[in-house]
């Protein structure tokens, strides 16, 4: 059934190659892995391998000259639960001398699960050295709403996306980190220049709040922009550039309506003390992760953001103006009929997609 499926999946996207050209260059897209379950986190490692964190709460190896996986053993425990497991995977800005990757989970506090960082040193193949450099205050007894990306500045900072954990009002609480965007130093102690480092009324980890379930990050090493993308309830799904200290309005306004009927969620689409989308989606798509295309593989997408799409099973592709707004929008990969997780670029400018079907994609030249 999976060769059939590669196979099926293969037919449909050389049918859809020609829709989906960047520019003039045609499209090589292959299956270069399956079997995965909901492989959730990717990182290219400096040996031509690929570090594929999977929800399930396992660690696979794949090796992108021969498609060979291995299985990496050396995890904490994970609470896999609902939305919950295993997240993000991320090397250190310093790899080469520091050997750090760095991770996001959910641990079990009591019963209730936490959206975790922590950091451990890959020897052979197992993790060694596991460190947890912050155990969030997101307890809940919800299994949703964990968020769980990271990704790093260019000085020396991660940041860590945590969801509201399915209770509306942690959004709002800067008491809880449940609902942020945090920022921390790599060890995981607190930069001093934190927004809220001298409020006695709030986490001095928080960058910015009011977020639902923030499910992508990208940093822009070239403008310092860091991008995040986080689901609406039923419609209001949101492409925002997180600055520090701001509001981004859940559950005050959305865009969204309400699961149970056709209202309004909060008090409308906008505040003055709210820092409005750069898009929003409605309805929902189902936000997953989002980059901002830089390479030279396909000089028609630079600049272009490109985000998967959970619940409509697609690439999302945004093309942004010289304001940062959105301009214009397309769809693609919809062939692939799976929930796209995850999108990573190379150097080389290729993309690497991951689906909820557990397969990878390489799309090049």
């Amino acid at each position: 059934m999976k060769n059939y499926r590669r196979l099926l999946i293969a037919l449909l996207l050389s049918l859809s190659a020609t829709a989906f050209s960047a520019g003039e260059t045609p499209l090589n897209t292959n299956v270069i892995a399956s079997g995965l379950g909901v492989p959730w986190g990717m990182a290219l490692m400096p040996d031509n391998t690929l570090l594929v964190t999977e929800r399930q709460g396992r660690v696979s190896l794949l090796d992108l000259s021969n498609h060979q996986i291995k299985k990496i053993s050396g995890l904490p425990k994970i609470k896999v639960a609902g939305q919950g497991g295993l997240f993000d995977v991320a090397l250190s800005p310093h790899y080469k001398t520091d050997s750090w990757i760095y991770f996001s989970y959910v641990k079990d506090i009591d019963g209730q699960g936490a959206t975790t960082l922590a950091r451990a040193k890959l020897s052979e193949h197992a993790l060694v050295d596991w460190q947890d450099l912050l155990i969030t205050k997101s307890t809940s007894s919800k299994n949703v709403h964990f968020g769980g990306r990271i990704v790093f500045d260019n000085d020396n900072h991660i940041f860590l996306s945590v969801g509201e954990r399915g209770v509306r009002s942690n959004a709002q609480n800067l008491l809880m980190h449940a609902g942020s965007i945090l920022r921390l130093n790599l060890d995981g102690s607190i930069p001093k220049d934190n927004p809220f480092v001298h409020h006695d009324n709030a986490l001095a980890e928080i960058w910015s709040y009011g977020h639902r379930n923030p499910q992508g990050l990208f940093f822009n090493q070239k403008t310092e922009k860091l991008w995040e993308t986080e689901h609406g309830p039923r419609g209001g799904d949101e492409i925002n550039i997180i600055k520090a200290g701001k509001n981004y309005g859940w559950p005050i306004i959305s865009h969204g309506k309400e699961y149970w009927g056709p209202l309004a969620v909060g008090e409308g689409t906008e505040r003055d003390d709210i820092e409005p989308p750069i898009k929003v989606y409605i309805p929902s798509i189902g936000t997953s992760n989002i980059i901002q295309y830089s390479g030279n593989a396909f000089p028609v997408w630079k600049n272009n953001l490109f985000v998967g799409a959970l619940k409509s099973q697609h690439l999302n592709r945004i093309v942004i103006d010289e304001n940062n707004q959105a301009s214009d929008e397309f769809r693609h990969f919809s062939s692939v009929q799976a929930r796209i997780r995850n999108i990573i670029e190379s150097p080389e400018g290729w993309l690497y997609l991951a689906t909820d079907q557990g397969e990878i994609l390489l799309i090049k030249p």
